[in-house]
């Protein structure tokens, strides 16, 4: 789930799209209440299909071919991801011509809902096996490939350029620096690469008991697995979610050692990969003036510790 709180430097959204008749709908098939609405992407209904809980997913035309990927991806990763611990959300129907997709309603709180009704370890305790969810996910798909910073770093880079908070502007100007010199050491090195979530962050993952079900799996291409990492790492620290009130790179630390140990990280993704990606994250989802004031004040504090640690990362 995209929070509306951050966005990409991009052009205006399409039109948002509009629902199917119901009789254009296969018997079976109800569309009900709006869930959400990410606009110029797509709209989210709850529903029944077949007699079954669901959750129907409505593109624009815009994004139908966008929607179609993430359909295979969903069939792909559902046969794997069906462990008693680790699962996804069935995918129940594509229909092409209506531009939408049908999945299993999933029962569960996502995950960061129900920490934040916990107190102390407890909350460390239910963060910790989404590391492990994320290395269930991507195994599978798993490879190295030869890094390329340029295009994330002129991501960033545009995207900075739209940061509405003069405060925040000062300190991601030294973020771009840090990542920038980074870049310049690890590129054309192997990462890691594999098939990732895409949007990969703890409300995307519903948790029930012991069990986490990952919803809203809709990437479909290859990326740097430590992109997905840094995402979820990242959303934490800017709701001022740290468990272990130690911080690094600007997130929360303890849940850092729990990525690390997931992926059994080298000693280049740790110092040199993940910092990297922290700094691409922090600045890719820029700030909107509707924000809180109290976000921006923790964006200024996770800001300026990611800032200060990128800066003193040994490059030798």
């Amino acid at each position: 789930m995209t929070d509306p709180a951050f966005r990409d430097a991009r052009p205006g959204p399409p039109a948002p799209p509009s629902l199917p008749a119901a009789g254009d709908l296969p018997d079976g098939a109800e569309i009900g209440a709006l869930i959400r609405h990410v606009p110029g992407k797509r709209r989210i209904h709850a529903g029944r299909w077949q007699g079954r809980d669901a959750v129907f997913r409505l593109a624009t035309p815009e994004t139908a071919a966008m929607q179609a990927r993430e359909w295979q991806e969903a069939c792909r990763i559902w046969p794997v991801m069906q462990g008693p611990r680790y699962r996804t959300a069935e995918p129940l129907a594509h229909l092409p011509e209506l531009h939408l997709v049908v999945m299993a309603q999933v029962p569960g709180t996502p995950l960061l809902d129900l920490v934040a009704q916990l107190r102390g370890p407890r909350r460390a305790a239910r963060l910790a096996p989404a590391a492990a969810w994320l290395r269930r996910y991507t195994d599978v798909s798993e490879g190295w490939r030869a890094a390329r910073c340029t295009g994330w770093l002129a991501r960033a880079e545009r995207a900075a350029q739209a940061q509405p908070f003069a405060e925040l502007r000062g300190i991601e100007a030294g973020i771009l620096d840090g990542i920038g010199r980074i870049a310049a050491r690890i590129d054309g090195a192997d990462w890691r690469v594999a098939i990732c979530h895409g949007d990969f962050h703890p409300n995307n993952l519903l948790a029930e008991g012991r069990r986490l079900t990952g919803i809203d799996t809709g990437g479909s291409a290859r990326m740097p697995v430590l992109k997905d990492v840094a995402r979820f790492l990242m959303h934490m620290a800017r709701r001022g979610v740290c468990p272990s009130r130690r911080m690094w790179c600007g997130v929360d630390e303890g849940m850092r050692d729990a990525f690390f140990e997931a992926f059994a990280m080298t000693e280049a993704e740790r110092r040199l990969v993940l910092p990297f990606f922290l700094g691409i994250e922090a600045l890719i989802r820029t700030e909107t003036e509707a924000l809180r004031p109290r976000r921006i004040r923790i964006a200024e504090r996770v800001y300026g510790a990611l800032r200060d640690d990128l800066g003193r990362i040994d490059l030798t």
